[in-house]
């Protein structure tokens, strides 16, 4: 086998890992953000912590795994600024500054997370929109995610939810949805399940 077939084979391999590890291949989920940021390869590999280089070979697949838990949160955290709707009416200062506050933000613990019913959307930087319980539901949403996707790839998770799912369906469906769901799909759920019933015992 020539040294281009190895690298070809390399390449589809971490592309087959990417899509049990994160859902699809990373270079799927971050050309959307460059796009919708207007943010060069380097300026986003700064955001997220990572060296361009670094981030290149990630999204060409050269490299499979994020290794830093912190770089991957960052990475949802600018995944959930850019699912916001209200992002295009954003001006270009307060886009800036989410991506700076998201630059400094490091991966969320169990010891670390907090969440109550009396905790609000609290101040947006610079005019940024309150995220309101999408917000709060974003950061434990990705804790669950990125814990079960140290742990187990997705073809174990789903097996693990078919294996549940007829005597525990609402615990196979929290498989699926943290698992091998989307990050916007999780949190949807977290929003629902978690802070509906908290905001609706108050």
């Amino acid at each position: 086998m020539d040294g281009v077939s190895v690298a070809e084979d390399t390449v589809a391999r971490n592309r087959a890992l990417q899509i049990e590890w994160y859902g699809e291949p990373l270079g799927d989920r971050v050309r959307p953000l460059l796009d919708r940021l207007g943010l060069s390869q380097s300026g986003l590999a700064g955001v997220l912590g990572l060296s361009a280089p670094m981030l290149s070979q990630l999204m060409s697949a050269q490299r499979a795994k994020i290794s830093n838990p912190a770089v991957l949160h960052r990475l949802m955290a600018v995944e959930e600024f850019v699912a916001d709707p209200e992002l295009g009416a954003l001006p270009p200062d307060a886009v800036k500054a989410r991506l700076e506050e998201i630059r400094g933000e490091a991966a969320p613990t169990t010891s670390g997370m907090r969440m109550t019913a009396d905790d609000g959307p609290g101040e947006s930087p610079k005019g940024a929109p309150a995220q309101g319980a999408g917000r709060q539901a974003g950061e434990p949403a990705r804790l669950v995610q990125a814990l079960l996707r140290e742990v187990a790839s997705a073809a174990e998770i789903d097996a693990a939810a078919d294996l549940i799912a007829d005597r525990f369906p609402e615990l196979a469906e929290v498989l699926r949805v943290y698992g091998t769901g989307r990050t916007s799909e999780a949190e949807a759920h977290f929003a629902r399940t978690v802070l509906g019933r908290m905001l609706g015992d108050r």
